[in-house]
């Protein structure tokens, strides 16, 4: 990846800016991570003290993350509210269909909707990015249905520009590892239960001791499928540490180990989805 942010990704800031000085307030949906940092930082220099960054709090969010949430946002001098929400309530959800996503973000954003109600502010945004146009991604069906702005997604910003802009920004999350909530774990029509969630969580913790950083565990009922980055997969695969991780995938709860040869990728579980599928979102 370029270090340096090219003649593009100002452009494309700059007309990021430039819509963002349309916006008379707003409320981020705000989870601290890559994407949703470098919008919240554009987005004070350019709506200062009218922008509120909201966080939610939920059985399918990594606590860490929301920690780390609470810290930038503070870092960054914008107003910070924290949401609660438990997908697992809605039935639907917990069911996991193909359009899972599209549920729990219905409810996100409703809640995010009726907060800027409350405060008087102009409109919602999330930090979708033009990468997520080219993924099967129900939630930003979601985001149109309720009029949730996308700025990044809007001014054509993919993830590359965000890390080379961040970094020079000196954003601390420049280089942090891609995340999605931990129900992107399951596959499609598996029930999704506070265990389960739990079982992910802790076998994830358990790979970033050991020095991974860009992992996924996908559950399988009792199989845990472990992706890591393609040049990391010999080294997981190391007698020292592959019997560490088994002991301690075992204490959590899978039956069985196994390690994705193809290694991490975004949206893994949504390979299985036919074209007709796809399409619907």
């Amino acid at each position: 990846m370029t270090e340096q942010p090219t003649d593009e990704d100002r452009q494309k800031l700059e007309s990021l800016r430039d819509l963002l000085s349309d916006i008379d307030s707003a409320v981020l949906a705000f989870s601290g991570g890559v994407d949703s940092t470098f919008l919240l930082k554009v987005a004070s220099e350019e709506l200062g003290g009218k922008l509120i960054a909201a966080t939610a709090t939920s059985p399918t969010y990594i606590d860490e993350e929301y920690r780390e949430a609470l810290e930038l946002a503070e870092e960054l001098g914008v107003e910070h509210v924290t949401l609660e929400s438990n997908e697992l309530d809605n039935e639907e959800f917990r069911e996991n269909p193909p359009e899972r996503c599209y549920h729990c973000k219905s409810e996100l954003f409703g809640q995010l909707q009726d907060l800027a109600r409350e405060r008087g502010v102009e409109c919602v945004m999330d930090a979708s990015n033009a990468d997520d146009s080219g993924d099967y991604r129900p939630g930003l069906a979601a985001a149109d249905e309720l009029g949730v702005r996308s700025p990044l997604l809007e001014a054509g910003v993919d993830k590359a520009a965000i890390r080379r802009l961040s970094r020079e920004m000196g954003l601390p999350t420049w280089n942090k590892p891609s995340l999605a909530c931990l129900a992107s774990r399951f596959p499609y029509g598996e029930e999704i239960n506070a265990d389960k969630l739990n079982r992910v969580e802790k076998a994830e913790n358990f790979l970033r001791e050991l020095g991974y950083d860009q992992i996924r565990v996908r559950s399988h009922d009792d199989l845990a499928r472990i992706e890591v980055t393609p040049e990391e997969v010999d080294s997981l695969a190391e007698s020292g540490t592959r019997e560490k991780l088994v002991k301690r995938f075992k204490e959590v709860g899978f039956t069985y180990v196994t390690l994705d040869l193809q290694g991490y990728r975004t949206g893994s579980m949504n390979e299985e989805l036919s074209r007709e599928e796809r399409a619907a979102y």
